[in-house]
């Protein structure tokens, strides 16, 4: 299975875009600091999509899809600080997106994970 042709990558694909542009109103003094957290939290999931997609079965390409949503949670929870430190403001696009790709990695885990 090509991970291109997931619907759960390409969404995930979508999600680093828009980490890419709400970062990038981040003060320069956070380049190093929760930008780059946050763009690499966001980059994880959909990178482990693809590496779980190469791998011999569906126990550890779940594995990687656990990986995925461990990200998820690790770039909600840096978007929730970037707001209470008042660098970003709520953008429900953004939110909408992570709940989006949230039910795909939690969906096709559950699909795999069928007998």
């Amino acid at each position: 299975m090509d991970h291109k042709d997931l619907d759960v990558w390409k969404k995930s694909m979508d999600l680093v875009e828009l980490v890419y542009q709400l970062s990038s109103k981040f003060p320069s003094d956070e380049r190093f600091g929760l930008t780059s957290q946050m763009r690499r939290a966001a980059i994880s999931i959909p990178s482990n999509i693809a590496e779980g997609s190469a791998r011999k079965g569906n126990k550890e390409f779940i594995q990687f899809l656990m990986i995925s949503l461990g990200s998820l949670s690790e770039l909600e929870t840096q978007y929730l600080l970037a707001i209470r430190l008042k660098m970003a403001d709520k953008n429900d696009l953004f939110e909408n997106k992570m709940t989006e790709v949230k039910k795909l990695l939690l969906g096709f885990r559950n699909y795999l994970m069928k007998p």
